[in-house]
């Protein structure tokens, strides 16, 4: 299976879940992402419920929780991190970040940027090593 990269890396934040409706309909905003930003708006579970949130939002949009972390150091303004695999339009897979803020109270929707363009590469590599276990699990048999 071939490495999977991700075309996002010059990609900007979507806008905050306060937008008008007006905002949210633009036709740059996919509708995968408008679900799973309207999925999480209203969180209030803090740092100890914010992996289930957006593993269940992920799901509810057919996606995948890859992997969760702390954001200190990574991106700022913002407690934890977590690193989600959604569907961008038929069997095309594309990957953004939901942060945590410093409260714990709301969590954001993030495309990849310059500021996360390690992170991005980290992904890749990822779901590189990834889509590799079960060919190499297999060769092993």
């Amino acid at each position: 299976m071939g490495t999977k990269k991700s075309p996002d890396i010059a990609a900007k934040p979507l806008p905050a879940t306060t937008s008008t409706a007006a905002d949210a309909i633009e036709p740059a905003l996919p509708l995968e992402l408008l679900e799973l930003e309207l999925s999480l708006d209203g969180f209030s579970g803090g740092e100890a419920g914010f992996c289930e949130a957006v593993r269940t939002a992920a799901r509810a949009v057919g996606g995948e929780l890859l992997f969760d972390l702390p954001a200190t150091g990574l991106i700022s303004e913002y407690r934890r991190l977590a690193v989600l695999w959604i569907p961008e339009g038929g069997e095309k897979m594309r990957i953004i970040f939901a942060a945590l803020d410093l409260d714990g109270t709301e969590i954001r929707v993030l495309e990849p940027d310059e500021e996360t363009a390690h992170l991005l590469s980290f992904t890749d590599a990822f779901v590189d090593v990834l889509q590799r276990l079960p060919q190499r699990l297999d060769d092993a048999a």
